[in-house]
């Protein structure tokens, strides 16, 4: 199988699934927060199931992807090196206010509410790949260097954007600093400049690029002229673009065969859109999110299940079959208005859906095909502050704590600690398994975790 073909059979969730030795897309293999066939450990520490451990450079909080013997991961590295003087700028607007859709505001501006300084520094964007067996090197690409436009929330990195790849090519996205692709062995195939984003109150970017067939779609929601582009992802040409009606949002393009067309799902504060990947032709559309979208939805049962939780609750199941404007139609077959998480995605596993709330340590459980609660907020003792999503494997569901703490609890309905892990670290990116290995990306170091 060709691995164009091989992603779109991920897509829609084939059987063959449970023996994949691969993680393309940071949500897995079935990009809906499961591992199938994986055995990964359920006790560790630092002194316990530590296959091995590894520094990383700089500061990264995307999700490393897998593909064979290699994991790929990118990370931003401040140098010492002082930048050109730049001039100062207009204050960044309040939420509700200034240049959110007309493009005319001015890029950079001061933190506003949580944000950060305008970096002074020169960063090194990197690229890695890494030896499964050892987590040794095997290559390292600087994709550019250069002083960042604006600042980003203490709890955000300039390179937050998760890989992806086909198993020919590696795409990787910096956001405002580029999109790359290159082969496998880092030799650079293309990159794009696609501008700088102005995020609301300087939050910085997080956007991860999707692959649809051999078009790679880059959403770009800011607070100035937002809009969703696809890529030819063999030469980086662009082939379409639209606009959106869309303030700042994070939230990556989810891909899904529907009755036999491709389908890119991009939630949002405005609308929740549906896109042809080919064309860029709106699908369907639903409003009924939050402000500052950030969960990627996940796929199952014919439905695509949304969440946010930023001043406001919404989770919602919407039929992939939807066509047109269906905002408050039968077409929406459940919305829930508590609970739901701000910065962790949903784990969808059988017919139960996983959900944070915001980002403290709560959990709820519910029914995937009609929105009753199993459980709501439960509270996940020893953790503090969610930002990694779930992940389900091993009939279990693995929540990994900003602090260091994973708690594994049994993938049920009803809430059951089975272990609680603490590892000398902070954690942000969400955890990959396959196979035996569990892999944890921290702020310092990365962890391969396995049994024995």
């Amino acid at each position: 199988m060709r691995p164009t073909s091989f992603l779109l059979a991920l897509a829609t969730l084939v059987p063959s699934l449970a023996a994949t030795p691969h993680w393309p897309v940071w949500r897995g293999p079935a990009n809906d927060g499961t591992a199938p066939g994986a055995t990964p450990p359920l006790v560790w520490s630092e002194s316990r199931n530590v296959a091995w451990k590894i520094p990383v450079a700089g500061l990264g909080f995307s999700t490393p992807i897998v593909w064979g013997d290699r994991i790929y991961l990118l990370t931003a590295v401040e140098t010492t090196e002082e930048g050109p003087a730049r001039p100062a700028a207009e204050p960044t607007p309040p939420p509700g206010k200034g240049p959110g859709r007309d493009g005319k505001g001015k890029r950079g501006g001061p933190p506003g509410f949580g944000g950060g300084p305008n970096p002074t520094r020169f960063h090194e964007f990197i690229v890695l790949a890494l030896d499964r067996a050892t987590g040794a090197t095997v290559w390292q690409r600087t994709a550019r260097r250069e002083v960042p436009h604006e600042g980003k929330h203490a709890t955000n990195s300039f390179a937050s954007a998760s890989p992806v790849t086909d198993g020919t090519r590696l795409y990787a996205s910096f956001g405002s600093r580029g999109v790359y692709c290159y082969d496998l062995q880092g030799n650079k195939i293309w990159e794009k400049d696609l501008g700088d984003m102005r995020t609301r109150g300087t939050f910085g970017e997080g956007s991860s690029p999707a692959l649809a067939g051999d078009t790679l779609l880059v959403t770009w929601d800011h607070e100035e002229s937002s809009f969703i582009v696809g890529l030819d992802a063999r030469t980086g040409a662009e082939r379409w673009r639209r606009p959106r009606e869309e303030r700042s949002s994070w939230s990556t393009p989810v891909i899904v065969t529907v009755e036999g067309r491709l389908q890119a799902i991009v939630a949002a504060a405005g609308r929740t859109r549906s896109y042809d990947p080919a064309t860029g032709e709106v699908i369907w559309e639903a409003a009924g999110l939050t402000e500052n979208v950030i969960p990627t939805p996940v796929i199952g049962h014919g439905m695509v299940y949304l969440a946010s939780g930023f001043r406001g609750n919404a989770i919602q199941a919407v039929k992939l079959t939807a066509r047109g404007d269906v905002t408050d139609t039968p077409a929406v077959v459940w919305n829930v208005r508590k609970s739901a998480p701000y910065v962790p995605s949903p784990v969808l596993s059988g017919e139960r859906l996983y959900v944070g709330k915001s980002n403290d340590a709560f959990l709820s459980c519910l029914n995937a095909l009609t929105g009753e609660v199993h459980y709501q907020d439960q509270r996940l003792e020893g953790v503090r502050g969610l930002y990694a999503s779930p992940v389900a494997a091993r009939g279990h569901v693995f929540i990994v704590g900003r602090e260091g703490t994973t708690l594994v609890i049994r993938d049920d309905a009803r809430y059951e600690v089975v272990s609680s892990n603490v590892l000398d670290d902070r954690f942000d990116a969400s955890p990959v398994m396959l196979g035996r290995d569990l892999y944890l990306r921290g702020h310092r170091h990365l962890y391969c975790l396995r049994e024995g």
